[in-house]
């Protein structure tokens, strides 16, 4: 994963390793650069698309809507991370809607130039294959801790992943060094505030974890997932 960076108010929880994210920033004349204010929506829940991003700046927040108006976030990207490539390269409807959270600046690819490109640049090919199965396994984590009725299971997964992420080791604690609020890690889990206040106190009375100035500490990671 990259070098750690500087956490800002809105927390990432996706990106690409260094090498991977190099080969799109290596193919950026094949899109267009675009800059994008905070609350702008990129694209939404339901349209056709053939197009792609690679974020450079800023935060993007990519969301399901259910038809009440409920919201589940599925990842907040950030720098060095790539969004809506499965939509575009199967040619469907896109399965989410993404806004950005912070002023972005991105790439966006159209998947048509992406294949044309293909015959003389085929680590795209190989690097979209990657991220798409990385994806893949990444979600199937999240729906299995999902359909479980623990609370605490659903949002242990979510640490886990963030401390893999974030995680600073301390005298063997593993420090999240970013700022999570309950709300975040609601939407997040598909768990209310409430709920999650009472998880994290749960986890932190039986020593999981520790909570020191809005930052999580991991105390036992392999009990975070049960």
């Amino acid at each position: 994963m990259p070098t750690k960076k500087l956490a800002l108010p809105t927390t990432q929880t996706w990106h690409l390793d260094d090498a991977t994210a190099d080969i799109w920033t290596q193919a950026a004349h094949l899109g267009h650069r675009k800059k994008y204010v905070k609350g702008t929506v990129i694209y939404r829940q339901g349209e056709q698309g053939f197009t792609f991003y690679f974020l450079l700046a800023g935060r993007v927040q990519v969301s399901i809507f259910q038809h009440d108006g409920a919201e589940f976030i599925l990842e907040v990207m950030g720098p060095g991370s790539m969004f809506g490539e499965s939509p575009a390269v199967e040619g469907d409807s896109r399965i989410a809607t993404a806004i950005t959270v912070e002023d972005a600046d991105l790439i966006e690819f159209d998947i048509r130039a992406i294949f044309d490109a293909i015959p003389t640049r085929p680590e795209l090919a190989v690097s979209l294959m990657r991220i798409i199965a990385l994806k893949q396994r990444v979600l199937a984590s999240r729906i299995q801790y999902l359909a479980l009725p623990k609370p605490e299971m659903r949002i242990g997964e979510l640490l886990a992943r963030l401390a893999d992420l974030y995680g600073e080791v301390h005298d063997g604690r593993t420090l999240i060094s970013i700022a999570l609020t309950h709300e975040q890690i609601a939407a997040m889990t598909g768990a209310t505030r409430v709920t999650v206040t009472r998880a994290l106190k749960r986890l932190t009375d039986l020593g999981v974890i520790e909570l020191k100035q809005r930052r999580i500490w991991v105390i036992d990671r392999s009990r975070l997932l049960g």
